[in-house]
């Protein structure tokens, strides 16, 4: 079963082997440095540089931004789906999710809204998506608010110590 493999920065190495991933997406803060797991070619690893802020970037701050999610969007559709792809930000709570909701509508554009987003919280009760990426990825997938709603829906996530990861199947 190919899927999203969500997690924090500092299980990649476990989550990448673990889940045999060839394919990364890195959402972390300009100047971040880390290590690439050797599993990942370079080629197919999309750092993404932002903050995980949910309004217009001020000072070194970086919001998320069209760019990024139209970066996002061809990087998962290039996504050959014959191993899973492995999403992650600093802890794996809210841009990463928010990402891997985004790429899932992305390679499978006819799945609803409200259940992608009910199965998120299923898996993933610590999940809180970032509600900039949502919204700027429901616009460029032309989802008429309904992505934005859906993840409105499901809450904020349960409490974590942001060591939790999870499989989104598609």
């Amino acid at each position: 079963m190919t899927g999203i493999i969500v997690g924090p920065l500092e299980k990649i190495a476990e989550l990448a082997v673990r889940h045999k991933a060839r394919e990364m997406v890195s959402l972390i803060a300009e100047g971040h440095d880390f290590h690439r797991p050797g599993v990942i070619r370079a080629e197919r690893h999309l750092t993404l540089a932002m903050n995980d802020i949910t309004f217009s970037g001020t000072g070194n701050l970086v919001a998320p931004s069209e760019r990024h999610v139209a970066d996002l969007i061809a990087f998962a559709r290039d996504w050959d789906r014959t191993a899973p792809l492995l999403v992650h930000c600093w802890m794996g709570v809210s841009r990463s999710p928010a990402a891997a909701v985004i790429a899932a509508l992305a390679v499978d554009p006819d799945q609803d809204e409200f259940e992608l987003a009910a199965h998120l919280r299923a898996v993933a009760p610590h999940a809180t998506p970032n509600t900039r990426l949502i919204e700027i990825g429901d616009r460029a997938l032309q989802r008429d608010g309904r992505l934005t709603a859906a993840i409105k829906s499901i809450g904020r996530g349960a409490e974590t110590d942001g060591r939790a990861s999870f499989v989104l199947p598609l």
